[in-house]
């Protein structure tokens, strides 16, 4: 289904007005339910040489390349080979005072200093033999889990944590593993053309002055990527919803469980494992932002609607492109909102299920029953709008477990007629005072 007029006016709007704010170029895409619906780009991606960006330009992805490695970190956890909560040590001997649990590096709570050594102040890069030994050297400027603080050094680590664990070298297992299986075949480890080059804006002439394209070498993990708008679009669909030939859904689910507030006051961002969670008017957007000197990225997605965006811009201080990624995937949920699914009479539940639905009583408190989708539910009465009902699974006669929603993972079992036990508690068909 093609996308509405209204929607791709508004999106070129907000693209063009993004860029005539002073970008050499950008480049925008938005996916919906896995189907890329509207791609643009607008500005010269070579500044010299007059190419006009298109939204099969390649630019740097930075550090969106750490959601490729938190990927990596996952498929090492669902074959066996990590676990989220060892510590670094137990897979990079060495690594000294740097033993943060392999969970705390995803989320950057490790309180490893920023980044790997002074990298942005010599230019010269850690080679992959230099990382553990540099790790071993390095601050731990915070106390492990106290706090968010961002760390490029901790991405770098974990690359070395996926080539030591598949005895493969890290850019070939994310190739062979994820690039590959998902026909990213634009998303590559050094430019290929066609390619924006990167710029900073100069800030008080108006011209630009071109950056050099920098090999990551041993902190590769962290930041390397090259990749286009489209591709990145198809990539927001995997982190929301996985991928059986790479990452399934239960795995990716894990990657999105929030770990960490950026400010413990105010749900503004969180970090879930290797994914930058934002709250946009309530609205929690995923994915993650890029820089490498000349370019910005910024990729995200909404998991409920499957609406997301990817931004790419060859300007290295100007564009907030995670921003207008979320503006784009906004304006889509506004102007194309997803249409309800009309109401059709269920079949009957079950007998034994039909024994159970209604109204019950625990604590005071009363509770309904139902049958929706193929599956006993039940929500407290009054319930806020956040907390979501119990969906329960069958385990054999009598017991239900909840596989979702309130008291996730709490066994029910039907004592009698009248009496249940949810989670350590009594259920009786009326209301009534404890007995005990």
């Amino acid at each position: 289904m093609a996308a509405p007029d209204s929607l791709k006016q508004a999106l070129e709007l907000r693209l063009r007005t993004a860029q005539a704010e002073g970008l050499p170029s950008i480049s925008a895409a938005v996916v919906r339910k896995g189907e890329v619906i509207w791609a643009d780009a607008v500005g010269l991606a070579n500044v010299e040489s007059a190419t006009r960006a298109t939204p099969d330009t390649q630019y740097r992805i930075g550090s969106i390349t750490k959601t490729f490695t938190a990927v990596a970190v996952m498929q090492l956890r669902a074959k066996g080979l990590v676990d989220l909560d060892d510590r670094l040590d137990a897979h990079l001997p060495g690594v000294g005072h740097a033993t943060p649990t392999i969970r705390r590096l995803l989320a950057h709570l490790s309180g490893l200093q920023r980044e790997a050594g002074d990298m942005w102040i010599t230019g010269e890069v850690p080679e992959l033999d230099e990382i553990v030994a540099l790790a071993a050297n390095s601050e731990r400027v915070l106390e492990p889990g106290i706090a968010f603080h961002y760390s490029n050094l901790a991405f770098a680590l974990l690359g070395q944590v996926v080539a030591e664990r598949t005895e493969t070298p890290y850019v070939d297992w994310v190739n062979r593993t994820i690039i590959e299986p998902l026909g990213l075949a634009r998303t590559t480890w050094s430019e290929q053309a066609p390619v924006a080059q990167g710029y900073l804006v100069q800030a008080y002439e108006g011209g630009v002055w071109p950056e050099p394209h920098i090999d990551t070498k041993g902190v590769v993990a962290m930041g390397q990527l090259w990749s286009t708008v489209t591709d990145l679009a198809q990539w927001a669909t995997f982190l929301a919803e996985g991928d059986d030939a790479v990452l399934p859904k239960t795995e990716v689910d894990r990657m999105w469980f929030p770990q960490v507030m950026v400010h413990p006051d105010e749900w503004v961002a969180a970090y879930g494992l290797g994914v930058k969670l934002v709250n946009r008017g309530g609205a929690i957007y995923g994915g993650h932002g890029g820089a490498m000197p000349g370019h910005l990225a910024g990729v995200c997605i909404h998991r409920p609607s499957g609406v997301g965006a990817a931004v790419l811009t060859n300007s290295g201080a100007l564009g907030a492109p995670e921003a207008t990624a979320i503006d784009l995937a906004e304006k889509t949920r506004e102007l194309w909102p997803e249409q309800p699914v009309e109401w059709r009479p269920q079949p009957p539940a079950p007998s034994e299920i039909q024994a159970l639905l209604g109204r019950w009583w625990s604590e005071g408190g009363e509770f309904v029953f139902s049958w929706k989708d193929g599956h006993l539910q039940a929500v407290p009465v009054g319930a806020p709008a956040w907390l979501r009902p119990a969906v329960f699974d069958s385990e054999g006669e009598g017991v239900y477990r909840a596989r979702s929603g309130y008291e996730r993972g709490e066994k029910l079992v039907v004592v009698g007629p009248d009496e249940l036990a949810w989670g350590g508690y009594p259920f009786t068909r009326a209301q009534a005072p404890w007995t005990f």
